[in-house]
């Protein structure tokens, strides 16, 4: 029968824990966001035929990008629209 060594066994359970948060002193604002940008972003993927990538608000529009496919051999092209929201 293996019994494992007093040392094997604290040494596991050390790189079993997680450290603890730390400060860095970073500021971490919440912003509320007044807008939702699923309907731009709906909009932007049905005009272009592209596939989503990222949908945020700004202001008062969304900025929506998207991954349209290239004709033929092309290559993919990234596009990013700016919708009044």
């Amino acid at each position: 029968m293996f019994m494992a060594s007093p040392l094997l066994i604290s040494a596991l359970a050390a790189s079993l824990m997680l450290p603890a948060p730390v400060e860095t002193g970073a500021r971490r604002d919440v912003v509320a966001v007044g807008g939702d940008c699923s309907s731009a972003a709906a909009q932007v993927v049905a005009q272009t035929g592209g596939e989503l990538l990222s949908a945020k608000p700004d202001g008062n529009s969304c900025v929506v990008t998207v991954l349209v496919p290239g004709n033929g051999n092309a290559r993919p092209r990234k596009v990013t629209v700016r919708v009044p929201m």
